[in-house]
């Protein structure tokens, strides 16, 4: 029974672990340069977003001023990070 609990506590360790490795999120800052089409685009492209996704991440990009694009591990976020600012976007990890 001992042994229950410390699995228990070892798989809640683990998911506190996996909670934190995986807080990046990449951030979309509206420029007021780039074409609309352009963005969607590029998230489909770079963030693999279905069309619709990439449109509504667009449209709040460009009302609120920034969207949250992905969220995930730092080596799956921050080449896509790269790609985007290659195309000219702005974005940055939070």
């Amino acid at each position: 029974m001992l042994e229950c609990k410390d699995t228990e506590i070892d798989k809640k360790e683990e998911d506190a672990i996996n909670d934190l490795l995986n807080r990046n999120t990449l951030l979309l800052i509206n420029d007021d340069f780039h074409t609309f089409d352009f963005v969607v685009e590029a998230l489909v492209d770079v963030c693999r977003h279905d069309p619709n996704q990439a449109e509504q991440c667009a449209y709040i990009t460009h009302y609120k001023g920034k969207c949250d694009v992905k969220k995930g591990k730092m080596s799956t976020i921050k080449p896509m990070r790269d790609l985007l600012a290659e195309k000219g976007l702005k974005v940055k990890i939070v």
